[in-house]
């Protein structure tokens, strides 16, 4: 379980767990979602959330781990710009470690 900082004087916080990791790469959610800026603000939150709720109406996506990450992680009321901001940088280095342990299994298999 992992714990991300969601405003700015550090008096809350989201925790992402690693199922809800899986669940942003099996459905690329991050992906293309910050502008070449790179700056994360309300408005990319927003564009996020309007994508999963697009997801989950159209496609008839009933996927409880996708709910779950609603539920516990981009839905929550804690989630700011910062939070999205903290989730997009652990989810990355998150994505490296994982890249890095299949990499060494394959030198050591």
């Amino acid at each position: 379980m992992f714990k991300i900082q969601a405003n700015a004087s550090g008096t809350r916080s989201i925790e992402v767990s690693e199922a809800h990791l899986e669940t942003i790469r099996k459905y690329k959610l991050l992906d293309r979602l910050v502008s070449s800026n790179g700056i994360v603000d309300e408005p990319t939150l927003d564009k996020l959330k309007m994508n999963v709720r697009s997801m989950l109406e159209s496609s008839g996506v009933a996927d409880k781990a996708l709910l779950d990450l609603c539920l516990d992680v981009i839905y929550n009321n804690n989630m700011k710009a910062l939070g999205l901001q903290n989730l997009t940088a652990l989810y990355c280095s998150w994505e490296e470690k994982a890249e890095a342990d299949k990499e060494e299994e394959k030198t050591e298999g």
